[in-house]
């Protein structure tokens, strides 16, 4: 990183690195400089430490998630077209409510980098491997558990998860939807069922429903990206994470 301010004081290499370091970079020429692993923490990235666990956890929240979807009437309704735009612009919003509701938890480490001497080894190959996988950084990982914590400390109730899930599939405003004025009545619909609720079961608490749709919208800055590096990726390789949903949508 060469904006990164966070390099420590003792900038002394063993000999090892050093020689190791000159040998790839002479290997390669000017066309790829020898890429330094970032020191800061936040730019740091990660991995699952347990993926086996955690990714089957992940992939048990995607079929409910998807199988929510199914068992909309209204939703079986839309043109397929549009059922496609509304599963491209919610499924991570949704999967992220349903890691929520599932009370699945994970932690991450820090990518493993591979020696140096595995570069030089492999250097001659570079042209024949695929290109390497991104990972999720520490930064990103920790504003998406933000986003986790947030809605566990609001302690939403099985039906609280379920009409604020309709009100986020049905989204109007995901551009190229055939029936926007359709959607936006069962957004307006699960909405008010969503009122009632709270209502219902926190008749004290006026604010609680802008609370839940304020914090719901930080879902939708999650990228897409991030969820299938960390939590698919292991399992699909790079496989679209897309196809693989629709087929689930309409197998």
């Amino acid at each position: 990183c060469e904006r990164c301010q966070c390099h420590g004081e003792d900038k002394r290499t063993a000999i090892l690195y050093t020689l190791l370091s000159q040998n790839l970079s002479h290997s390669r020429g000017s066309h790829s400089p020898t890429q330094q692993r970032c020191l800061c923490q936040q730019r740091r990235t990660v991995c699952l430490r347990t993926p086996h666990v955690t990714c089957q956890a992940a992939s048990n929240v995607l079929v409910k998630t998807i199988s929510f979807m199914k068992n909309l009437p209204s939703f079986q309704l839309l043109p397929r077209e549009d059922q496609l735009l509304l599963l491209d612009s919610c499924w991570v919003p949704l999967f992220l409510l349903g890691l929520v509701q599932e009370m699945v938890t994970f932690e991450v480490m820090e990518t493993p980098a591979p020696s140096m001497l595995k570069k030089i080894l492999l250097d001659g190959q570079s042209q024949r491997r695929e290109p390497e996988r991104t990972q999720p950084t520490l930064a990103a990982v920790q504003r998406l558990q933000c986003c986790l914590n947030s809605f566990w400390s609001l302690d939403l109730s099985p039906k609280e998860y379920a009409y604020l899930k309709g009100a986020i599939l049905f989204n109007p405003d995901v551009p190229g939807l055939r029936a926007s004025l359709y959607i936006e009545s069962l957004q307006r619909e699960a909405q008010r069922a969503l009122q009632e609720v709270l209502h219902a079961l926190h008749p004290e608490d006026q604010g609680r429903f802008a609370r839940i749709l304020l914090i719901a919208s930080t879902l939708k800055s999650i990228p897409p990206a991030l969820i299938t590096d960390l939590f698919f990726r292991p399992v699909i390789g790079n496989t679209d994470i897309m196809e693989l949903i629709a087929e689930m949508l309409y197998e």
